[in-house]
């Protein structure tokens, strides 16, 4: 038996409206499945505030309840500031919604001001210290040893592992992108692989040789063996030791495994998926790049957030004003 939804204990005149709003997202505005996700979360999160304080309509919702929301999942909850900033974005668009729909006349969220965003600095990788990453996955310990009678033996996982961390960091791929590519995606002759990103908006990133080098090897030598005859793989480029997709969740738990092999998680690094993002975006910086078309590589919608990366490499920014500007 499916588990309750959490918001049965809601107020019918508040918890009915949730999925009528989720389906207008997803269908209407083309959001992706993640941010769905993400919205559903956070409207459940207010649905329960909003219980608590014996709130059964949704024009008995005061600009004070909404903002007392927000202050528990800081005070209370401990979210970060980025996380309270998306809640007042769902907030936000839901009361939108609920205008639009006519289910409301006066929107309470009008009055919610969006709090000055801290600008958390991402955290990094040092060339070196990718390089340790990247060299990390190794063939398993006992590869002379005769598998059990009847089972085939097992493809060597350690390539498949290394052309995870090379696209990772060579293409700036969220965890989501790498794990949702298929095997038509990847333009060998072009030196390109096609990325869908958030919104499903697709951008070409090339590859790079180490990268297509990596993927090769997977594909000659290790993706064959994951196979099953049932077509469980669906055509995505990246398997599991079972044949099926590779998951977002497998991702991050395979860039973690590869950092403790690499003894990353011994110096005190937090390593995942994004971190090789980060990596990606401010070492081209730092060589040179152009903020536009690390934007572009990216799949950044707005330069604002790419934005953020001109200030992990300060240095670079001082030597661009240092060499051009006149008064320098």
């Amino acid at each position: 038996m499916a588990a309750p939804s959490r918001t049965t204990d809601v107020p019918t005149g508040l918890g009915a409206t949730l999925p009528p709003f989720l389906a207008f997202i997803r269908i209407e505005c083309g959001l992706a499945a993640n941010t769905v996700q993400a919205y559903r979360r956070d409207m459940r999160d207010l649905l329960e505030f909003l219980a608590g304080r014996g709130r059964a309509r949704w024009d008995s919702v005061t600009a004070r309840d909404l903002a007392d929301h927000l202050a528990s999942l800081k005070q209370v909850k401990d979210h970060s500031g980025s996380t309270v900033t998306r809640h007042l974005a769902t907030i936000k668009v839901f009361f939108r919604w609920l205008i639009s729909t006519g289910k409301l006349e006066n929107n309470p969220a009008d009055f919610l001001e969006r709090p000055t965003r801290w600008k958390k600095l991402p955290g990094l990788l040092s060339p070196r210290q990718v390089k340790r990453l990247l060299e990390a996955p190794r063939p398993a310990a006992s590869p002379g040893q005769a598998p059990r009678a009847g089972r085939k033996p097992q493809p060597p996982l350690h390539l498949r592992d290394r052309a995870l961390l090379e696209l990772l960091y060579a293409c700036g791929l969220r965890a989501s992108e790498v794990a949702g590519m298929s095997l038509k995606d990847h333009h060998h002759a072009l030196g390109v692989v096609m990325v869908t990103g958030k919104g499903d908006k697709q951008r070409l990133v090339p590859i790079g040789k180490p990268a297509q080098a990596a993927v090769d090897d997977y594909l000659r030598d290790c993706r064959p063996g994951l196979l099953r005859p049932d077509g469980r793989d669906q055509g995505k480029l990246l398997l599991s030791r079972t044949g099926r997709p590779l998951e977002r969740v497998a991702v991050w738990q395979l860039v973690k495994k590869n950092a403790a092999a690499a003894g990353l998680l011994d110096e005190g690094r937090r390593v995942h998926p994004h971190v090789l993002r980060h990596s990606f975006a401010t070492h081209l910086l730092a060589g040179g790049a152009d903020l536009r078309v690390v934007q572009e590589l990216l799949g950044h919608a707005d330069i604002a957030t790419t934005q953020i990366y001109t200030h992990v490499d300060s240095s670079r920014l001082k030597d661009v004003q240092r060499r051009y500007h006149p008064r320098a």
